[in-house]
């Protein structure tokens, strides 16, 4: 398919390829492959993947062509059980299409079980009469996934080592590259359907301030909450953090959405939703396999049952002064597949208030000197809530925010960061 270029005629617009020398001086290989990775991340995406590892194989040798001894090469597609020659670039010959390599030819299978293959022109395993259409003798290749090749024309004189190398350099900058857009469409996609079960508004419920927000560590988090209206008198309020960062997180959550919703559509009691969504977290085959949450029901004459599995206690701060934790529950969800819940209960009159956090909140830190850091901890939590007892629940939460943002000297979270306020404004219509 591809390697040492048989011609020495110069087209119009090329270097004579047999006159140009592979790199006499040593080459830090280290420090090429930085280079070649800088100029990867720099070339756009093509709507087509074929031509996003085109245009990164002929910007990496436009730059890097003597370094990598590396002339130009071709594209191929998969198509069944062959490949299809799409593109060719740099120095490559012009070759007459349609080509097709079927995948049994030998060299491909051997680059299919290695990623990367160099076969001098002597090597009995090349088809001559294959490598005579292409205009090169010999075979230089990677394959950069499943459904793409790339095969190259190899500079006179180069050193079959180096050109080893340059294959695996190319094959780690174009294969890496190619994994970061997969990836980043696909935490584009976890935040599509993240943003689409967080709550856009603050529910409606006559006689209460209700507001929540979420910072996420990254583009997608593990923390969630949600408001769910169950009837016109009562109100589903979830907060929860599973175990973990990024897309795994964003998928857990996503279970926990569904299975709240799913659970409670089927009048299913508290505890026994809590216990359901243990059973859920416990049978998932996703790396987060942990999460806290606290689930209760609000109804509008204050009355206030949940369960707390496992979840940073929220703070219920009375109209006498007192503060309670709502810690009634049981276990976080996940580890014990028949792990069992109790409610708890509190009333909440006019002129008190409900904080809910996750604990992104409370293990902020700042360092105080060498390796010592202290946490914002709880007692400035409270220390907020009492500052702000008489805001409403959106000026709340956000002096919660600004607090422990201005406390971590305006670092980035190392954990998703979530509070949610219920205040109960006035007494019931």
């Amino acid at each position: 398919m591809s390697a040492e270029r048989t011609t020495t005629k110069t087209e119009p617009g090329r270097e004579n390829v047999a006159e140009t020398p592979a790199a006499e001086n040593p080459i830090d290989y280290r420090e090429l492959i930085k280079r070649v990775e800088h100029v990867a991340q720099e070339i756009e995406q093509a709507d087509d993947q074929g031509m996003t590892v085109l245009a990164l194989a002929e910007a990496i040798l436009r730059r890097f062509r003597s370094q990598l001894g590396l002339a130009g090469g071709r594209v191929y597609r998969r198509d069944g059980d062959a490949f299809d020659l799409i593109a060719t670039f740099g120095d490559a010959a012009p070759v007459r299409r349609p080509l097709r390599i079927t995948s049994s030819y030998e060299p491909i299978q051997i680059l299919e079980d290695r990623g990367a293959v160099y076969m001098g022109p002597e090597d009995e395993r090349i088809d001559p009469e294959l490598e005579r259409r292409l205009g090169v003798r010999g075979f230089a290749a990677i394959q950069v996934d499943a459904d793409i090749i790339l095969a190259f024309d190899v500079l006179p004189g180069v050193d079959p080592d180096q050109v080893l190398y340059s294959l695996g350099i190319l094959r780690h900058s174009i294969t890496q590259r190619l994994r970061e857009e997969r990836l980043q469409g696909l935490l584009q996609e976890a935040r599509r359907i993240q943003a689409s079960i967080t709550p856009r508004h603050d529910p409606p419920f006559p006689g209460f301030s209700i507001h929540g927000e979420i910072v996420p560590m990254e583009i997608v988090g593990g923390d969630f909450f949600d408001f769910i209206p169950l009837t016109d008198k009562i109100l589903g309020v979830a907060i929860a953090d599973v175990s973990g960062h990024g897309l795994p997180a964003a998928l857990q959550v996503r279970d926990i959405h569904m299975g709240l919703r799913m659970g409670l559509s089927r009048d299913l009691k508290i505890v026994r939703t809590v216990e359901r969504m243990n059973a859920i977290i416990h049978g998932s085959t996703l790396t987060s396999r942990f999460a806290s949450l606290f689930y209760g029901e609000l109804e509008l004459n204050g009355n206030f049952i949940y369960v707390n599995a496992g979840h940073p206690a929220p703070i219920h701060v009375r109209n006498d002064g007192q503060e309670v934790q709502l810690d009634e529950g049981g276990a976080v969800l996940g580890p014990i597949e028949d792990a069992t819940y109790e409610r708890g209960f509190i009333k909440i009159w006019p002129g008190e208030t409900v904080v809910f956090y996750t604990d992104g909140i409370v293990e902020t830190h700042r360092r105080m000197g060498g390796d010592e850091v202290e946490e914002y901890g709880m007692e400035r939590l409270l220390e907020v809530i009492r500052r702000h007892r008489e805001a409403t629940a959106q000026e709340m939460v956000r002096a919660v925010f600004d607090d422990v943002k201005a406390y971590g000297g305006g670092r980035l979270p190392r954990d998703d960061r979530t509070v949610v306020v219920i205040k109960r404004t006035a007494e019931s219509p």
